[in-house]
């Protein structure tokens, strides 16, 4: 594979130092394999405990991978909680979960200052924010200024009390759920707080078979997950997916596909401007190619294929499409909109083997 990376594009945190050169040999090259084997040994000690939602699985490992944070939405019951602590089992490090509800406050998330009478003085108090692995559970029951006082801690990895700032322990991921069958008493999430989630996923019910294994497997004792990663581990994973390999050809589909939600004509998709009052940000467009080197290194690769974009596209993409009034009222979802980007967007051919890989491309 030959080209240059597009350097700007990249996922890593503010905390961590850029490659020096992504031209040059990443020095995790080496460790690829037992990486990769890693994160497949996590991904089915989670599977181990949650009937399938496999997509919902390997997403919340992505993220973890590219330091984002997941949206998880759908009906109750359907095993958004007991992935999310399956998987802070799985990772290690510290866990809270935070029950939103509406007479929350924002101090009772990222702490508060705390009159001490014995030494007339103020001591902070940290909230439960200040954790590896933090589950904000049924996020729009609260109001938006409780949503909005994580929005520091999700761009950031800080917050701020009392004109101090405090960092938050890494790695950091923020899981959070909600019904969107409710409309009483529940908050939708700002527009500015749905862009800070890397992925919004949308769980769906299990199969037939799957709802039989539910039975049999949680009827009685339900299994329980091994520890199968650390803090620092998840640490180091997070640096080699940022020397995971994207060929400007890719680089360019990414670009693109974001593109076509601004300027649909171009693309020849008028249809689109109909329903888009705009399009997705740049901040999509760099958390596109994170989500998709998390997903390669997952699959045990150090190369983004043009595959793991468009596998990608419709959980990093729908959520911050803002749909037309007429859109919204005919119930256009969103990700039918992506679908049908990903089909007049052509996907970029860039090794011969994609074909073998690619089950909706033909031979040839």
């Amino acid at each position: 594979m030959t080209g240059q990376h597009i350097s700007q594009i990249t996922a890593s945190s503010p905390h961590d130092a850029a490659p020096p050169s992504l031209h040059a040999a990443a020095p995790e090259a080496e460790l690829l394999p037992t990486q990769s084997a890693l994160l497949e040994r996590a991904l089915f000690e989670v599977k181990r405990v949650v009937v399938g939602q496999d997509a919902m699985v390997e997403r919340m490992l992505v993220a973890l991978i590219a330091r984002g944070h997941v949206l998880l939405e759908d009906v109750p019951g359907v095993a958004k909680t007991l992935a999310v602590r399956t998987l802070a089992a799985v990772a290690g490090g510290t866990f809270r979960r935070l029950q939103f509800t509406p007479d929350l406050m924002p101090g009772d998330i990222v702490g508060t200052r705390v009159w001490r009478p014995s030494t007339e003085t103020f001591d902070i108090e940290l909230g439960p924010i200040f954790a590896n692995l933090v589950l904000a559970d049924e996020i729009n029951r609260a109001p938006a200024k409780v949503q909005s006082a994580l929005l520091e801690s999700m761009a950031e990895q800080q917050i701020s009390i009392g004109g101090r700032t405090y960092a938050l322990p890494r790695p950091f991921l923020v899981l959070a759920t909600q019904n969107p069958v409710e409309s009483e008493g529940v908050h939708p999430l700002p527009e500015a707080q749905r862009d800070r989630f890397l992925l919004k996923v949308d769980v769906g019910y299990p199969t037939d078979l799957e709802e039989m294994t539910i039975l049999q497997r949680m009827s009685t004792t339900p299994p329980a997950a091994t520890q199968i990663l650390t803090p620092d581990g998840i640490v180091a994973l997070q640096q080699a997916a940022d020397w995971v390999f994207v060929h400007h050809v890719v680089a360019r589909y990414a670009v693109d596909l974001v593109m076509a939600t601004r300027d649909p004509q171009r693309f020849g998709m008028g249809w689109l401007s109909e329903q888009l009052s705009y399009g997705v940000s740049p901040r999509a467009t760099l958390g596109l190619v994170a989500a998709a080197r998390g997903l390669a290194l997952l699959r045990g690769r150090d190369y983004v294929l043009p595959l793991d974009i468009a596998d990608m596209a419709a959980d990093v993409l729908s959520h911050r499409m803002m749909l037309t009034f007429d859109a919204v009222a005919d119930e256009i979802n969103p990700r039918s909109l992506v679908d049908g980007i990903l089909i007049a967007v052509p996907r970029p051919r860039i090794a011969p083997h994609e074909d073998s890989a690619d089950p909706q491309r033909g031979a040839g």
